[in-house]
């Protein structure tokens, strides 16, 4: 049985004042249900790392980052390292968003670089893939999501494929108001199952989480986790708000 796990990407909001408010009212939200069958975690901007690691100790929030670097250290100025997470008790690291494939041009083989570096230092990668609005008009869904689980999540050992966790965000879904239908979203994510077992096996592809994310909101998240291959959520703009996300957290 896999544990669902819901992840805040806050992008670039939260000062470290609103990252403290934000999680002092979360906080007293969820000590008032049992979320022991799910795992939650906070990926704030990197300057609220810091905060939000001493405000989360003693609970069982999680906590990870937005993004890093190939690179433990170096001259590499305006970058993080794996190492600089993992001394904050980051658990998990977003990694090939699709703002960070359009904005920043990267590629399925630099965001392989970046995961295994994750791995390397006992983070957990959550892996973002998903097709434009025009590749999917253009019936390319399935080609496209191949080549990047193909490509972004290559060159694992068995035991390393059986950690990563995928994020299925269509792109055209991502900060616009559309979602996929749930439909939609358990059909490509049951071809993404599909083309990881043939990479590592049935048994590993069965273990693996794959979340759904794009325009969540606690309206439509209930009828999108319910689908057989959707494994929880990576909720952008309705984190921002501890009552949203809290809602999301109990659908």
């Amino acid at each position: 049985m896999r544990k669902q796990l819901i992840a805040a990407n806050w992008k670039m909001y939260k000062t470290i004042l609103e990252t403290k408010d934000f999680i002092d009212k979360f906080l007293i939200l969820i000590k008032s249900v049992n979320i022991n069958n799910r795992e939650i975690v906070l990926c704030p901007p990197f300057t609220s790392l810091y905060v939000a690691s001493e405000m989360l100790k003693n609970t069982n929030i999680k906590l990870g980052a937005q993004n890093m670097y190939i690179e433990e250290k170096g001259a590499f100025t305006g970058e993080i390292s794996p190492v600089m997470i993992k001394e904050l008790n980051c658990e998990y690291v977003i990694l090939g968003h699709s703002e960070r494939r359009k904005y920043f041009n990267e590629t399925d083989e630099f965001i392989n670089k970046k995961m295994l570096m994750a791995l390397k230092y006992g983070l957990i990668p959550i892996v973002c893939i998903g097709e434009t609005l025009q590749e999917r008009e253009e019936n390319k869904t399935f080609e496209v999501l191949k080549y990047q689980v193909e490509n972004s999540l290559a060159n694992l050992t068995h035991e390393q494929a059986a950690k990563i966790v995928i994020a299925y965000e269509p792109v055209w879904a991502i900060g616009t108001g559309k979602n996929a239908t749930p439909q939609q979203a358990e059909e490509a994510q049951s071809f993404i199952r599909e083309v990881y077992a043939n990479m590592y096996g049935k048994d590993v592809a069965e273990r693996i989480r794959i979340l759904y994310g794009g325009s969540i909101k606690p309206e439509n998240f209930k009828e999108i986790i319910s689908q057989k291959n959707v494994d929880g959520g990576l909720v952008g703009g309705a984190s921002l708000d501890p009552e949203s996300f809290f809602k999301i957290c109990c659908v």
